[in-house]
C-alpha cells in the first residue's frame, strides 16, 4: 500500500464509523479493529452472539460446462466430497511447489454452479491464478464485489439471526455444519472462523446495513478484526500469511486433513506434496509461566528449534496460547521453552486447537 492508494471500504463502511469503531488497514481495506472494548467482543461471540464485517472477502461463482474439473485440477482438497447442494469445503489452493496460495471454502449450488470464498488479502493473486488455470477448462469466474458479507457467531447467533430474519429460520433451522442456503439473493452459510456456531451470510451490498442494525437491535454485539483474531486462535484456525503461505506446504500448516492424496487426481502441487512430504509438526502451545507469546518467537526444544506462527493472550482461558511448527520428533504433552524478550519460558505442547464451543480443551 503507498501513500497515494486509497483504501477500500465495504459497503458498511459508514455503518462501522457511526458506532464509534476504531479503523485500521487491513490488507488495503479500511476494517473496524474494535468498537471499544476488544475484550468485550470476545467473550459476546463465546456467550451470546457477535458479528463481523468479512465483505472484504472475495465471493467468487464459478460456473460453465465443466467446473467440477477445473475445482479438481485447483484445489487440494477433493470436490467430489459435495455430492449434496449446499454442502462446503475447505481446501488449500497450492502452486506446484506445493506451497499455499491460499486457504479458501468452496460451495456446491447444485449442477454446474459452486462458489469459492476467498480471504481479501490474496483476492487479486487468487484471481491471477485462477484465472490461469480455468483458461485450460470451460469454467467461468465471476467475482462478486456486488454482495456483503457478515459473520454472526456464538451459542446465540442462529437463533438472533431469526429473530432479525424470521423468514430465514425455514431454510436455516435444518442446516447441518459446513452446508449453505439460498434465500432469494441470500447466502445463508453455517460457517464460521470463531469456533462457535452461527452464520456466515451474503447478500446484496445495499441490504447489508440494514442487516446489520436489525442484528444489533436483536443484541448481536458489533465486533471488529481484534476479537476475530483471539477467537480464531483459540479455535486453531490458521490465519494466512502466519500458519500459511506460498513458502508453506499444507502439510506443514496442520492442514494435511484438507490434502486428499487417495485418489489419483492430479491437483497443482500434489507431485511436490508426495516428493517432500511433511517437514515440521504443526503444533499449539500452553504457556506455563507468565508472559505473551506473539508471531515468529523461537520455540526451544530437546529435538531442534521451531517457531510460533501466530500467539496471544487467551481471554476464554487466562493464559498465553500459540500455534508453533517444531521438530517431528515433538509429542503432545512435552515441555518445550519460548524465547519471549530473551527470556526462556516454559510452555506445554498441545494439540494445535484450545477453545470449541465454548469449552476449553486444554
Amino acid at each position: 500500500m503507498t501513500l497515494n492508494q486509497a483504501l477500500q471500504h465495504t459497503p458498511l463502511f459508514d455503518t462501522h464509523v457511526a458506532s464509534g469503531a476504531k479503523m485500521v488497514d487491513f490488507g488495503g481495506w479500511e476494517m473496524p479493529l474494535h468498537y471499544g472494548s476488544q475484550l468485550n467482543e470476545h467473550h459476546a461471540v463465546r456467550k451470546d452472539a457477535g458479528m463481523f464485517d468479512v465483505s472484504h472477502m472475495c465471493a467468487v461463482d464459478v460456473s460453465g460446462s465443466v467446473p467440477k474439473s477445473f475445482l479438481r485440477r485447483l484445489i487440494a482438497n477433493s470436490v467430489d466430497k459435495l455430492n449434496t447442494p449446499g454442502k462446503a469445503l475447505y481446501s488449500g489452493m497450492l502452486n506446484p511447489a506445493g506451497g499455499v496460495i491460499d486457504d479458501l471454502i468452496v460451495y456446491w449450488r447444485g449442477g454446474d454452479n459452486y462458489r469459492v470464498v476467498v480471504n481479501a488479502s490474496t483476492s487479486v493473486k487468487d484471481l491471477a491464478h485462477m484465472n490461469r488455470v480455468a483458461a485450460t477448462y470451460d469454467a467461468d469466474l465471476s467475482p462478486r464485489r456486488d454482495l456483503a458479507m457478515i459473520a454472526v457467531q456464538g451459542p446465540n447467533a442462529r437463533e438472533k439471526v431469526f429473530a432479525a430474519r424470521p423468514e430465514w429460520r425455514a431454510a436455516g433451522e435444518p442446516l447441518g455444519v459446513f452446508f449453505a442456503a439460498e434465500i432469494g439473493e441470500v447466502f445463508l452459510a453455517r460457517t464460521g472462523y470463531t469456533g462457535e456456531d452461527g452464520f456466515e451470510i451474503t447478500l446484496p451490498s445495499g441490504e447489508a446495513a440494514k442487516l446489520w442494525a436489525d442484528l444489533k437491535a436483536a443484541g448481536v454485539a458489533e465486533c471488529g478484526l481484534g476479537a476475530r483474531d483471539t477467537l480464531r486462535l483459540e479455535a486453531g484456525m490458521n490465519l494466512y500469511g502466519n500458519e500459511m503461505d506460498e513458502t508453506v506446504s499444507p502439510l506443514d500448516a496442520g492442514m494435511g486433513w484438507t490434502v486428499d492424496l487417495k485418489t489419483d487426481r492430479e491437483f497443482i502441487g500434489r507431485p511436490s506434496l508426495e516428493a517432500n512430504g511433511q517437514s515440521v509438526a504443526f503444533v499449539g502451545l500452553k504457556l506455563l509461566d507468565r508472559g505473551v507469546m506473539r508471531s515468529h518467537m523461537k520455540v526451544v526444544t530437546p529435538h531442534g528449534d521451531g517457531e510460533t506462527t501466530s500467539g496471544t493472550f487467551s481471554p476464554t482461558l487466562g493464559f498465553s496460547i500459540a500455534l508453533a511448527r517444531v521438530p517431528l520428533a515433538v509429542a503432545i504433552g512435552d515441555k518445550v521453552q519460548v524465547d519471549i524478550r530473551g527470556k526462556l519460558v516454559d510452555a506445554l505442547v498441545t494439540k494445535p486447537s484450545f477453545v470449541r464451543n465454548g469449552k476449553a480443551l486444554v
